[in-house]
């Protein structure tokens, strides 16, 4: 589903779609699934947009509706309404899509044997669903079982192998080089601590650290090291498990929970006190791997930032911004003066209808050197950007988003940004309404101005 218009003209960028999968646990809330399974339902959504499939029936399109508003806010509700309406309809033509929605909800309600029940369903006929990939491979890690685990192990090399392809095909969308990157690697990483995982329980257990430690050398985080652990405490080997839960317990890991940090301190601390009789010296060889992680850490960044100038950055008047024609922009050259910001994409239609409307309030101030107008490219395929400016012609100089994306946290477009002359963002504009979009924008920086 790459396009999923709102009710002003807004786009949900593909990318986001992307960000969604590789992040760890987020599942859609019953309040987005609802809105999801029902804008699947509705017959007001162009038929060249929907598969083809019979339609549903009025009966099953009532019942199914009533049974989705009743569930409310709770997931454990949403997960049982579908469950019933699939007993009534067992050949429902929306079976697809209840089955994927089950999927989510059980992951909200944290239901692992249901999450494996749907999703193995639903990845027997879409095998590359990134996102129901992690959450039956975490599922089927959680029984600890050989059977189990063999399952998990396929599912977990797929999607290694999904995003590798990723890397190599491109399409990181709103991304800078350096952010896409890293939630690659970050996915790679993933997939090979659940291999690990699932290695480990069936018994081969230098296969497993070999993996384990391939996933922290991908992406160096507590999960990883965690597993490093877990293999060379299968091995035998406790000091050298000690030493992975140390770098568990000082990696700078913002998903790191302090429960978790709390049970690695307690373990490594369990482990020191079998191998030494007390925990003297522990504190040194905690100092060791603060600074061992630490150094891990601060040398990826140091190579994304050598490969990305936009890497780690924040704020969004240090960025470098690059162009279809090679031109680059420096956003500090932009400070004292008013800027506003059109983050647009090829393939978005209100983009498009919004464009003649943008173009009208530039009119307004052309004159005004205080001003300056930027259009952002946030396309995930750039060489289409080029050939589209000349068969639209469209005059404007582009840039490509280069991670401004991130920094000014655009999850929609059309989005219009206003910042003010110290570079604060003043206003925000997401979707437009053709009828008021030049007089409010042009009243939005006339404001800004004043400040």
């Amino acid at each position: 589903m790459k396009l999923l218009p709102a009710l002003v003209g807004q786009v949900l960028s593909p990318a986001n779609f992307l960000l969604l999968a590789l992040r760890v646990g987020q599942a859609l809330s019953p309040a987005n699934l609802l809105l999801i399974a029902l804008l699947l339902l509705t017959p007001s959504i162009p038929a060249q947009t929907r598969p083809t499939r019979p339609p549903i029936s009025p009966r099953e399109q009532a019942d199914l509706e009533n049974a989705l508003s009743e569930a409310g806010s709770s997931p454990i509700e949403y997960l049982r309404a579908v469950e019933k309406h699939l007993q009534k309809y067992p050949d429902s033509p929306r079976k697809e899509e209840l089955e994927r929605a089950a999927v989510r909800a059980a992951a909200e309600a944290n239901d692992g044997p249901r999450i494996i029940l749907y999703g193995e369903r639903v990845l027997a006929r879409q095998p590359d669903d990134l996102q129901i990939l992690e959450f039956v491979t975490r599922s089927l890690l959680a029984a600890e079982s050989k059977e189990n685990a063999e399952r998990a192990l396929k599912y977990a090399f797929h999607y290694e192998e999904l995003i590798r392809q990723m890397q190599k095909t491109g399409g990181r969308g709103s991304s800078s080089g350096a952010d896409w990157q890293n939630q690659t690697d970050r996915g790679i990483g993933r997939s090979l601590a659940a291999a690990a995982h699932a290695t480990g329980i069936l018994g081969r257990s230098d296969e497993a650290l070999a993996l384990a430690q391939r996933a922290f050398d991908t992406w160096p985080c507590a999960d990883a090291a965690r597993e490093v652990a877990r293999c060379y405490e299968r091995l035998g080997k406790k000091e050298e498990a000690v030493r992975a839960l140390a770098d568990a317990f000082t990696i700078p890991d913002p998903k790191n929970t302090e429960a978790e940090r709390a049970h690695d301190r307690s373990h490594m601390g369990e482990l020191y006190r079998q191998l030494n009789g007390s925990e003297a010296g522990l504190g040194e060889l905690v100092l060791e791997a603060y600074d061992r992680t630490y150094a891990v850490v601060h040398t990826r960044d140091l190579r994304m930032r050598a490969n990305d100038p936009n890497a780690q950055l924040t704020d969004p008047m240090e960025f470098t911004l690059s162009g279809p024609d090679g031109r680059k922009l420096s956003m500090a050259s932009l400070k004292g003066k008013v800027v506003v910001f059109d983050f647009w994409a090829t393939w978005c239609v209100p983009c498009r209808a919004q464009h003649p409307l943008y173009e009208q309030v530039k009119q307004r101030y052309q004159v005004d050197p205080d001003v300056v107008f930027l259009s952002i490219s946030t396309d995930e395929d750039r060489e289409a950007v080029k050939p589209f400016l000349a068969d639209a012609n469209w005059s404007d100089q582009v840039y490509f988003e280069d991670g401004l994306s991130r920094a000014m946290q655009i999850t929609t477009i059309p989005t219009t940004i206003v910042t003010d002359k110290r570079g604060r963002v003043f206003s925000r504009l997401n979707g437009y309404v053709p009828g008021r979009f030049v007089d409010v924008l042009s009243q939005r920086i006339l404001e800004a101005l004043r400040q």
